[in-house]
């Protein structure tokens, strides 16, 4: 990034870019993109109905780990040495490969928490079920946003491309906004 660039950047988005890094080893990257759109629509399509919020929570926390576990399953796959590579030396065992495939899968998981802690508070009667049910998937589209944001923002692009960016990512969570308000 040039001179120029940082300069421009305000104290908010220094401070945008430093939580992006304490939370980037599992929520800032395409995993965790996937696993929030995933999340956005279970929770849509579930709360649709009129399920109760731990009803929501259940689906979304028995599809997320299977999701989760299948996605960590095929990287591990993906990632294991096939025997050419071996013979030429560049060997990555079934422990490596999944080691890498977990790290790499983290997103998927921890893209899951902030709506269920907003689920568990309407199970637990703090909120009102439906209002978790709600607030639960706007979170999704808040957290897209915040991903689109930083994306632009870290390859130093002008503040009106970064809100377009940070649009063009919400925008993913609220088609499951517009789906639930049209099935309710």
């Amino acid at each position: 990034m040039t001179d120029e660039r940082k300069t421009r950047r305000s104290a908010a988005d220094d401070g945008i870019l430093r939580v992006h890094r304490a939370l980037r080893s599992g929520f800032g990257t395409e995993a965790a993109v996937y696993g929030t759109i995933l999340v956005s629509g279970l929770v849509a399509v579930s709360s649709a109905h009129g399920e109760t919020s731990i009803a929501v929570l259940l689906t979304v926390a028995v599809t997320v780990l299977v999701f989760w576990g299948a996605h960590v399953y095929a990287g591990t796959v993906a990632r294991v040495s096939d025997r050419a590579e071996r013979e030429q030396g560049e060997a990555v065992g079934v422990r490596a490969a999944f080691a890498a495939s977990v790290k790499h899968s983290l997103g998927m998981l921890s893209s899951a928490t902030v709506p269920a802690v907003i689920l568990l508070a309407g199970t637990t009667r703090v909120i009102p079920d439906g209002l978790a049910n709600d607030l639960a998937l706007w979170s999704g589209v808040v957290i897209l946003a915040f991903l689109g944001y930083v994306a632009f923002l870290r390859r130093g692009s002008p503040f009106f491309v970064r809100v377009l960016g940070a649009l063009g990512t919400a925008s993913f969570g609220l088609v499951f906004v517009v789906l639930k308000a049209l099935v309710h």
